[in-house]
């Protein structure tokens, strides 16, 4: 067998989603508008290219608020922050704009309406996620965190009559789907959303990978090890049979993956860059005679408003 990839095959879609354009867009507009320096509260987005991008043009990553100076524009990340967060932000005066995926903005904002109604929440997702971090902060109690089915059966609601159901935006649907139901079995009664928490374009990507599984015998992820969604395409190749590595650069990619593999497919994380892919896909070339193919896939129109005071 050759030792030399014979084809790439491109996964479709894959790279940015509306969510992360946004948020590097308000970075960018906010930089051009305020000039260097302007705060950005946790990764605008878990790419560490991008986040070295922004670093070059004036951003400064902070983790807490008590580190942006008196006066100064903050930006919250794609992420989402608690309320206690935003109230902070709000009473020390800063300039602020919230570059919160508006896809996340819908979970809270379902969060805060049935809170009202009396509600208690299941949340399906991951611990320590900036994500899971910024929507469970919306309440101070109420809220329980679920990981995997195991936590369905050892989660102590305070009441079950008034019980919803909501979910990390970039989980793996397959596994997002067996926890819901673990939690509809263990809590008939409980209210699901009426569109899934599930993100378009995490529930796009993972499909095209389930239909690159079937055309490869290898698939390289790009994007960063901190990226929840890039991590499960690879997981989910995995699953399928198919070995999955993650790059977060082409320095990354080892020559030995590639090894006696004929196909290679390549797919990218909601915030990873094209450029990045691109950069992949020349070093594989590189390694001898490839052609390049691009699968069939859903063509993503989405685009999500800026915030206003950003116009240039």
């Amino acid at each position: 067998m050759s030792t030399v990839p014979k084809e790439i095959v491109l996964a479709e879609p894959r790279g940015f989603c509306a969510g992360v354009d946004r948020a590097i867009e308000i970075v960018e507009r906010a930089l051009a508008k305020f000039g260097a320096p302007i705060y950005v509260r946790h990764e605008i987005v878990h790419n560490t290219f991008v986040v070295n991008d922004l670093k070059a043009q004036g951003a400064i990553f902070i983790e807490e608020l008590d580190e942006v100076p008196p006066g100064a524009t903050l930006v919250f990340s794609a992420h989402g922050v608690s309320k206690a967060v935003e109230e902070e932000a709000t009473r020390r005066g800063f300039r602020i704009f919230d570059a919160t995926c508006p896809l996340v903005t819908k979970v809270h904002v379902e969060v805060a309406k049935l809170a009202k109604e009396g509600y208690e929440f299941i949340m399906i997702g991951h611990k320590g996620h900036p994500e899971v971090e910024g929507t469970m902060g919306q309440l101070e109690s109420g809220i329980h965190l679920v990981e995997d089915v195991h936590d369905v059966q050892k989660v102590q609601p305070g009441q079950t009559d008034k019980l919803a159901v909501v979910t990390q935006t970039t989980l793996s649907v397959d596994d997002a789907a067996e926890i819901s139901a673990a939690v509809k079995q263990r809590f008939p009664k409980i209210r699901e959303p009426k569109q899934q928490d599930i993100c378009y374009a995490t529930q796009n990507r993972q499909d095209a990978v389930k239909l690159l599984s079937r055309q490869v015998d290898v698939l390289i992820v790009v994007g960063s090890r901190t990226s929840s969604n890039s991590n499960r395409l690879a997981e989910l190749s995995r699953k399928l049979g198919v070995p999955a590595y993650m790059v977060d650069s082409v320095e990354d990619l080892k020559a030995e993956w590639l090894e006696g593999k004929d196909r290679v497919g390549l797919t990218a994380g909601a915030s990873a860059p094209e450029v990045l892919v691109k950069a992949v896909i020349r070093h594989i070339r590189a390694f001898g005679a490839v052609t390049i193919r691009k699968m069939d896939g859903i063509e993503e129109t989405v685009k999500f408003p800026l915030p206003k005071g950003l116009k240039l």
